[in-house]
């Protein structure tokens, strides 16, 4: 499965990762930012793929603007 990153600028390409290569960098990056366009059961497929490898994951809404789809989601693996 692949889950589209948040932009880093308006004008930037969208980019793709995989679960094996977010379980790659935790040691590195802890902190994932995710777009609005994944769906919510992929979100909630990575939250039970980290947990059942004995992680600890926080996810939350990150709201960057007032209209109702100006959110992303910020990701926490410890």
């Amino acid at each position: 499965m692949e889950l589209k990153l948040a932009k880093s600028s308006v004008n930037a390409k969208v980019k793709k990762i995989s679960l094996s290569q977010i379980e790659e960098k935790l040691d590195k990056q802890k902190f994932y930012y995710f777009a609005r366009e994944n769906e919510h059961k992929d979100l909630n497929a990575l939250l039970e793929y980290f947990e059942d490898k004995g992680y600890t994951v926080y996810m939350r809404e990150v709201k960057y603007g007032l209209g109702d789809g100006d959110f992303i989601y910020e990701v926490h693996i410890i």
